[in-house]
C-alpha cells in the first residue's frame, strides 16, 4: 500500500516535472521565433526602403526625360510657328509693296489719262475750226470752177454719169463674157450641186416615236407584287431605273412612261424578267436591272454591227460602231438617230451612184455624219463637230471628216461629198412628220432638269418622272446627313426657279436610305 502511494506520487512528479519542462521548452521556442520575425520583419522594411527609393527615382529620371521631350517638342513647335508667321509677314509685306507700287501706277494714268483728254479736246476744237474753213474754201472754189467752165454743177453731174454708164457697159460685157468662159470650165461641178439640191425638194412619210412603254401582266394580282409592301417595290425599280412606273385601272397592264428610251426599254426588260422570275422584292430588282443593263450595252453593240453591215460599210472602229448602236436610243426631234442615219445613208450612196462617184464612202459619210449625238450631251459643242473630232481620233478618212464636220454648213461652200450628206440629211429630216419640236423641246427640259440636280455635292442619281412635274434624288449618305437633306432640297428648289422655264409646278424628292445587307452562311 505503501509502495503504491509511492509509485502514485512518483508518477504525478514526473508528470508535473514535464510539464514545466515542456513549458519551459515552448517559451524557448517561443522566444526563438519572436526573434527569427523579428529579424525578417527588419529585412523586409530595409528592402521595401530600398525599393521605394529606386522607384522613387527611377520615377523622378522619367519625369525629368518627359519634361525635356515636351520642352524640345515646344521649342521646336514654337519655332516652326515663328517661321510661318515670318513667312506670312514677309507675304504681307510684298503684298503691301505691290499694291502701292499699283497706286502709284494707277495715279500716274489718271494725270496722263487727264492731260490727252485735254489735249484731244483743243485738237478737237482745232479740227473743228479747219472744217469750217475748208466747207467756206470749197464753197469758193465750187463757184469759181462754174463761172469758168460755164456750166452749173448739176449739168457736170449728168455729163460724168453719162460717161460713167459707157464704162460700166463695156465693163459689164466684159464680165459677162468672163462668167461664160468660167460657166464653161466648172459646169460639170454646178451641174452636180444643182442636182443635189434638187433631190432635198422630196418629201416622204415618217412614223413618230412613242414615249411610254406597255408591259402585259399574266394577272390583276401581278399589280399587287410590283407595288410591294408599303410600295417599296415600285420604289425601288423607279429608283433603279429612273422610269415612271404608272400602275391604273389598265386591265392587266403597266405603264412605264420616260423621256429617256434607253431608261425605259432597261426598265420593260427587266420588269418582264421579274413577272417570269415571280421573286420581286429590292434586292433582286436591282439584280435584275443591272445584268439587263449589260445586255442592254450587249444589244447597242450588235445593233451598231447590224447597221453597219446592212448599209455596206465596213472597216469601222469598235468605239464607232458603239457610238452607232447607241443612236438607236437617240432622237433628235422625236425623229430616231440610227434609222436617220441609214435614211441618210442609202441617199447618199443613191445620189452618188448617179452622180458617178465613190458609193462605199458616200455611204459611209451619210452613216457616219450623226455619230456626235450619241455624245453631244456629254460634251461641250455642236455635234458635227463633235463627230468628226471623234471620227478623226479613230483613223477615218479625211474626206469622212469634212462632210462630217461641215453637213450643216452652207452647201456651196462644201466639197461635193458634204453636199450630198447635206442634202440627204436634209430630206431625211424635212419631210412632213419626221420631227416634232414640242418633244424635242419637253426632252431638253427634263434633261436640263437632271443636269441642274446633278450640279450639287453629295447627289448619287437623280430621275426626271411625272412627265417632268417631279425629279427623285437619290444622295450618298456618306456625306448628306437628314439635316443636310432639306437643305440641299431647298437649295435644288431655288436654282430649279431661277434658271429653268416650266409649266405648273415640280415636285423635289430627296431621299436618303442606309440599306445593310450581308450572307447567311
Amino acid at each position: 500500500m505503501l509502495y503504491g502511494s509511492l509509485f502514485v506520487l512518483v508518477i504525478f512528479g514526473a508528470i508535473v516535472v514535464g510539464i514545466i519542462v515542456g513549458y519551459l521548452l515552448k517559451q524557448i521556442s517561443s522566444a526563438k521565433k519572436i526573434r527569427s520575425s523579428e529579424s525578417l520583419s527588419a529585412r523586409i522594411v530595409e528592402e521595401a526602403k530600398k525599393e521605394s527609393e529606386t522607384i522613387k527615382k527611377e520615377a523622378i529620371l522619367q519625369a525629368k526625360e518627359n519634361l525635356l521631350k515636351m520642352k524640345g517638342d515646344f521649342d521646336k513647335e514654337s519655332k516652326d510657328r515663328k517661321n510661318e508667321l515670318d513667312g506670312l509677314e514677309k507675304r504681307i509685306r510684298a503684298k503691301e509693296e505691290n499694291l502701292d507700287k499699283r497706286i502709284d501706277l494707277l495715279a500716274q494714268k489718271e494725270v496722263t489719262f487727264e492731260s490727252r483728254e485735254k489735249t484731244i479736246s483743243s485738237k478737237e476744237a482745232v479740227i473743228e475750226e479747219k472744217n469750217r474753213k475748208l466747207d467756206v474754201a470749197l464753197d469758193e472754189q465750187k463757184e469759181k470752177l462754174e463761172n469758168i467752165a460755164g456750166m452749173s454743177s448739176e449739168e457736170a453731174k449728168n455729163i460724168l454719169i453719162q460717161a460713167m454708164e459707157v464704162d460700166a457697159k463695156r465693163d459689164a460685157a466684159a464680165t459677162v463674157r468672163k462668167i461664160e468662159e468660167e460657166a464653161k470650165l466648172t459646169g460639170d461641178r454646178k451641174a452636180r450641186e444643182i442636182i443635189a439640191y434638187s433631190i432635198q425638194r422630196y418629201a416622204g412619210d415618217y412614223v413618230a416615236e412613242h414615249t411610254v412603254s406597255v408591259v402585259n401582266l399574266p394577272s390583276e394580282e401581278m399589280k399587287g407584287r410590283i407595288i410591294g409592301r408599303e410600295g417599296r417595290n415600285i420604289r425601288a425599280i423607279e429608283a433603279a431605273t429612273g422610269i415612271d412606273l404608272i400602275v391604273d385601272d389598265t386591265p392587266e397592264a403597266v405603264v412605264l412612261s420616260s423621256f429617256d428610251p434607253v431608261r425605259r426599254e432597261v426598265a420593260r426588260i427587266s420588269l418582264e424578267r421579274l413577272i417570269q422570275d415571280g421573286r420581286i422584292h429590292p434586292g433582286r430588282i436591282e439584280e435584275i436591272v443591272k445584268k439587263v443593263r449589260t445586255e442592254v450595252e450587249q444589244i447597242i453593240r450588235e445593233t451598231g454591227e447590224k447597221a453597219s453591215f446592212d448599209v455596206g460599210v465596213h472597216d469601222v472602229h469598235p468605239e464607232i460602231i458603239n457610238l452607232l448602236g447607241s443612236l438607236k436610243y437617240r432622237t433628235s426631234y422625236s425623229q430616231n438617230v440610227l434609222q436617220h442615219s441609214i435614211d441618210v445613208a442609202y441617199l447618199t450612196g443613191l445620189m452618188a451612184s448617179e452622180l458617178k462617184m465613190n458609193v462605199k464612202e458616200a455611204k459611209r459619210a451619210g452613216l457616219l455624219h450623226d455619230i456626235g449625238k450619241a455624245i453631244d450631251h456629254k460634251i461641250e459643242g455642236p455635234h458635227a463637230a463633235i463627230g468628226a473630232d471623234f471620227a478623226k481620233r479613230f483613223g477615218e478618212n479625211p474626206r469622212i471628216i469634212q462632210a462630217i464636220a461641215t453637213h450643216h454648213d452652207d452647201g456651196r461652200n462644201n466639197t461635193l461629198l458634204g453636199v450630198l450628206v447635206q442634202a440627204a440629211d436634209t430630206l431625211s429630216a424635212a419631210r412632213p412628220g419626221a420631227r416634232r419640236e414640242m418633244l424635242e423641246t419637253y426632252v431638253k427640259r427634263l434633261e436640263e432638269l437632271e443636269k441642274i440636280a446633278h450640279s450639287f455635292n453629295g447627289v448619287d442619281k437623280c430621275y426626271a418622272i411625272q412627265a417632268g412635274r417631279e425629279i427623285r434624288i437619290l444622295v450618298e449618305n456618306e456625306k448628306i446627313s437628314d439635316n443636310d437633306t432639306v437643305m440641299l432640297c431647298n437649295d435644288i428648289i431655288k436654282k430649279i426657279e431661277s434658271e429653268l422655264t416650266y409649266p405648273g409646278q415640280i415636285k423635289v424628292t430627296v431621299i436618303r436610305e442606309t440599306r445593310v445587307s450581308s450572307f447567311a452562311k
